[in-house]
């Protein structure tokens, strides 16, 4: 597929994904856990979508991951799944933009994939293929406002 059509449909599910947890309700607050860089975990799997949310350092960071399939979408290189990230300035609801970052994730047999965080007009996401039932070590490393944010959380698929 060529790359334009990947980002169209990339952009396409951001859309959709924006779209569901006001319809869904499914939203998750997480806790400010921002001295240690924690947060509360979402409710797994609810319509093929699991959310969690940390604020570290006054950024919310809110996360999504869907299954491609749940969006009607394919991955020319097989991923399986969808990782949006959103950046949020805690005191004024800001939307934080020219975010640098990576997330890795680990299987539950401890095998390793790492992709650069895409921006898609103030979304950030990448792809990333769960093979496995059980536990994904997720990890994002971004920089923004000149300060590094690490955030790590835990992904229970299937």
């Amino acid at each position: 597929m060529n790359t334009w059509k990947m980002r169209l449909l990339l952009l396409g599910g951001v859309v959709w994904a924006l779209a569901v947890p006001s319809l869904t309700g499914a939203q998750h607050q997480g806790h400010d856990m921002s001295s240690h860089g924690a947060g509360g975990m979402g409710p797994a799997q609810s319509s093929g979508m699991y959310t969690h949310q940390v604020v570290d350092q006054g950024v919310r960071v809110e996360f999504e991951i869907m299954s491609l399939a749940s969006m009607n979408m394919k991955d020319a290189d097989g991923a399986t799944h969808h990782i949006m990230v959103k950046f949020v300035r805690e005191g004024n609801n800001e939307q934080i933009r020219n975010i640098m970052g990576k997330i890795r994730v680990v299987s539950p047999s401890g095998k390793e994939q790492v992709e650069t965080l895409k921006d898609y007009s103030g979304m950030y996401a990448a792809n990333f293929s769960f093979p496995e039932k059980g536990k994904y070590e997720i990890t994002c490393v971004i920089k923004a406002d000149d300060k590094q944010h690490v955030i790590k959380f835990s992904y229970p698929h299937g």
